[in-house]
Order: C-alpha cells, then sequence, then structure tokens
C-alpha cells in the first residue's frame, strides 16, 4: 500500500499521509508495509507522524506491536505502578494522558503528564523503545510536544567532550527524580523503593541504525554515578542546555486524529501546558527497548 512521506524538519520528524492503518493488514501481497514504516521512522530520526487515524484501542495496541513487546501487555513487564491508576481499565497496554474527567469526577488519564524534559521510562533496566501517541481530543490551542535530538545534539559535540563521557554512567530514578525536581507528592508516595532504578551509560549506541545519542535527562536522571550531585550537576546541566538548543528541537502541533511514534532511544520530549482547561486526551503504548550499551 502506497502512502506519502514529507519531512517536518531539520532536526528530524516525518509526516506520512495517504495511510489508513485502520484499513490495513500488514502482511498482504506479499509485502511488508510494516517494515516500511518501521525503516521511515529510523530514517526520520525516530519521529513519525501518520496523519488522520481513526484507530480502536485494540487497533491501536495492535499496530504498536510492530514496534516491539508492549509494557503492560501479558506476560510482559507492567508500567509501574505509581501509573496504575492511568492505565486504560479494559487495555492495561494504553496509557492515558487526559486533564478530562469521568463521569464520577475522577481524571481520566494523567493531566498535563510530560511537562519536563525526559525519555519514556529510561529508570527500567530496558527502557522505552518507542512510544506511540494516538490523539484521541486535543485542544484549539496549544499542547504541542517538543522532541530533543540526541543523536544530532552528541554528534555536534567537541571531541574532548565525547571521549569524556564516553565512559560514564547515569543512575535514572523514577522516586529521586521526581521528588526533587518534578514533585507530585502522589507519585512519590506511591512509588516503589528503587524498584524504578537503573544504571545506563551517558552515551548509548543505537541498536538498529549504530548512531551514537545521548541517554540523560532532567526528568529521570537522578545523576551520574560516582560523581557528587554537584559535579554530577556540573557536567549534566551544561549538557541538557546543549541537547535543547533550537537547532535539534522537532516542535509537534498535534493535529485531530494524529498517530505518532517517537524512539526514546534517541530522543527526549517536553509536553507543552500552555492551553487551559481546554480538553485533551491522549491514548499511548509504550514498547519494551533493548538493554543501553
Amino acid at each position: 500500500m502506497a502512502f506519502t512521506l514529507n519531512r517536518l524538519s531539520g532536526a528530524g520528524g516525518a509526516e506520512v499521509t495517504g495511510l489508513d492503518l485502520s484499513a490495513t493488514n500488514f502482511s498482504t501481497g506479499g509485502g511488508n508495509l510494516a517494515g516500511e514504516l518501521r525503516q521511515a521512522w529510523l530514517d526520520a530520526g525516530g519521529i513519525l507522524v501518520v496523519r488522520d487515524q481513526h484507530l480502536t484501542p485494540e487497533q491501536h495496541i495492535a499496530f504498536a506491536g510492530h514496534f516491539g513487546p508492549l509494557f503492560g501487555a501479558a506476560d510482559e513487564d507492567p508500567l509501574q505502578d505509581t501509573v496504575s491508576r492511568y492505565i486504560h481499565p479494559d487495555h492495561p497496554e494504553i496509557y492515558r494522558v487526559s486533564n478530562k474527567l469521568d463521569e464520577t469526577g475522577e481524571p481520566l488519564g494523567r493531566a498535563r503528564a510530560g511537562t519536563y524534559w525526559h525519555s519514556d521510562v529510561s529508570f527500567r533496566e530496558r527502557p522505552a523503545g518507542a512510544s506511540i501517541l494516538v490523539a484521541r481530543e486535543i485542544p484549539a490551542i496549544g499542547g504541542d510536544t517538543l522532541f530533543a535530538n540526541l543523536t544530532a545534539a552528541y554528534e555536534a559535540l567537541s571531541d574532548g567532550m565525547k571521549a569524556m563521557l564516553a565512559p560514564l554512567h547515569a543512575i535514572h530514578d523514577f522516586a529521586v527524580a521526581a521528588a526533587t525536581q518534578y514533585a507530585r507528592p502522589i507519585v512519590v508516595t506511591d512509588d516503589l523503593e528503587g524498584g524504578n532504578r537503573a544504571r545506563h551509560p551517558v552515551v548509548r549506541t543505537h541498536a538498529e541504525t549504530g548512531a551514537k545519542s545521548l541517554f540523560a535527562n532532567p526528568g529521570f536522571t537522578a545523576g551520574l554515578e560516582g560523581f557528587s550531585p554537584e559535579e554530577s550537576e556540573a557536567v549534566l546541566g551544561p549538557l541538557y542546555r546543549h541537547a535543547t538548543r533550537p537547532e535539534f528541537i522537532y516542535r509537534h502541533s498535534w493535529q485531530p486524529d494524529d498517530l505518532l511514534i517517537w524512539d526514546n532511544r534517541t530522543l527526549m520530549h517536553f509536553a507543552v501546558a500552555d492551553y487551559g482547561s481546554e480538553p485533551r486526551y491522549m491514548e499511548r503504548t509504550t514498547c519494551i527497548g533493548d538493554r543501553p550499551v
């Protein structure tokens, strides 16, 4: 099945039009549409937007499975217990991001989630690979998502900085980072004690492309292994400022029924909460990635 692919920015990203994923059989006719989309995603720096999609939750989950095993699926790693209230009641693979309330006044999902730079689930031994977010309802204005290309940011570093970073590892800790930077008392109180902590290289090699990228983020990286907090900040602070320079950023302005796939192995993202009380409802599946090396 043919589709049109358009580049979105110098920092990465491509747009797919002319494709209806709800009516697609990925294995008919001897073709490999899933493989073509995956390659387009990798070629676009890990950001692929498929416009005008109307997927049921079941179709969303089935499509996401082409990018890897899903957190929350049967016999797979669940999402952390702290977000269980935001999981779709009928589909444990789907995490709901929403400021809307149900008929009892309870939130349908996590309101204004991700309003800080982060890579999804980087605090696990096997962090997220692809995240697939479906825009069910978007505000009339605002609610963009920023993506920082950490491969481009790494490549722009000096040889001396690359050499310094090469042997370093960082500790990613959901509880510590949440408590110290983006305090949400309900999240910190409910968090598993040390269950969401992992050690990862500061520079990782992409398992599919072979490209090197930074792998640290302000949201979940607690500090550098073997460094004091002050020393960690002296290294990581300038690194974050470098990685979020305008030339490394793609800003996604959501359209109704967008399906956006991003690669947490080479990107971090920031959800802009500038839409006031305008309703916003998204559903996300998250693929379990490879262990960073």
